[in-house]
């Protein structure tokens, strides 16, 4: 079973199975899988459902239909945006690359029918000393996390708090490696998987006109008070507020589910924070 109904397992051999499941349109039988991921040729079919069972109940997207294996569709992409629940959260961490550097903050507020509602805040303990450029930066200082949980305390409150939201994030790649690496410490090969927007990649197709795309440019384009940049809570406050006006740019350009978001394009730009 697995440790949170929001978590999938990293493993290659789950990943090998999701993609061979999603060539064969979504079932494909135990033997097949078994063949064809864990290179056993011709095994029997008793033999092949006993380790398929063994190995896909680290993963809620997939289930065993008689012999037959199934990957759930996702529920997320067909979701109105109007009746989705989102969390927007934001990291301080030790440093800019996960691993070696730690979370040190975690902010969240919970956004849905267009207004920001419930708060997630807590400093954690990163069990690593914090460089002082980031703590000039961030405000964070060893002293004030010493006491503080180590993520291991907080991760089934935070997973609690995300439940099946979509994620949104202002470079939502840094936060998301970040956030997946302190899981794995917890729950060893899991990872999230709840989607997430960046509302870096959001602003630059909707507000291509403005100077640049950090946190401050945009938050003083929708004349959004930024409070204590660079601490978690304040940050994620900042862009759930930037999310509610693009949510309603979306609304106005036609844009209504998370599909259509994803069609919105894929070219990648460089990260800014």
């Amino acid at each position: 079973m697995t440790p949170f109904p929001n978590l999938i397992c990293d493993s290659l051999l789950i990943s090998e199975t999701v993609t061979l499941l999603r060539s064969f349109g979504g079932r494909a039988s135990a033997v097949s899988i078994v063949d064809f991921v864990m290179k056993i040729r011709k095994p029997d079919r008793q033999l092949a459902r006993m380790l398929v069972s063994d190995l896909i109940s680290t993963d809620p997207r997939l289930s065993l239909d008689g012999d037959t294996v199934v990957l759930r569709d996702s529920a997320y992409e067909g979701r109105e945006l109007r009746e989705t629940e989102f969390v927007v959260f934001d990291l301080e961490t030790t440093g800019a690359k996960a691993p070696p550097c730690r979370v040190t903050e975690i902010g969240a507020w919970r956004v849905k029918n267009g207004k920001v509602l419930d708060e997630f805040h807590t400093l954690v303990n990163p069990e690593t000393p914090i460089p002082p450029f980031i703590s000039s930066l961030t405000g964070i200082s060893d002293e004030m996390v010493r006491y503080a949980p180590v993520f291991a305390e907080i991760a089934e409150d935070f997973l609690g708090f995300i439940g099946d939201s979509v994620l949104v994030a202002h470079n939502s790649g840094f936060d998301m490696r970040f956030l997946n690496h302190e899981i794995s410490r917890v729950y060893g090969k899991y990872r999230l998987a709840n989607p997430c927007l960046c509302t870096v990649q959001l602003s630059r197709k909707l507000l291509p006109d403005i100077l640049n795309h950090k946190l401050k440019t945009v938050a003083q384009h929708y004349e959004i008070d930024l409070v204590d940049h660079h601490r978690a809570s304040a940050d994620a406050f900042a862009t759930a507020h930037i999310f509610v006006n693009l949510l309603n740019r979306l609304n106005e350009d036609g844009v209504n589910d998370l599909a259509a978001i994803r069609g919105l394009g894929s070219r990648k730009h460089r990260y800014v924070r």
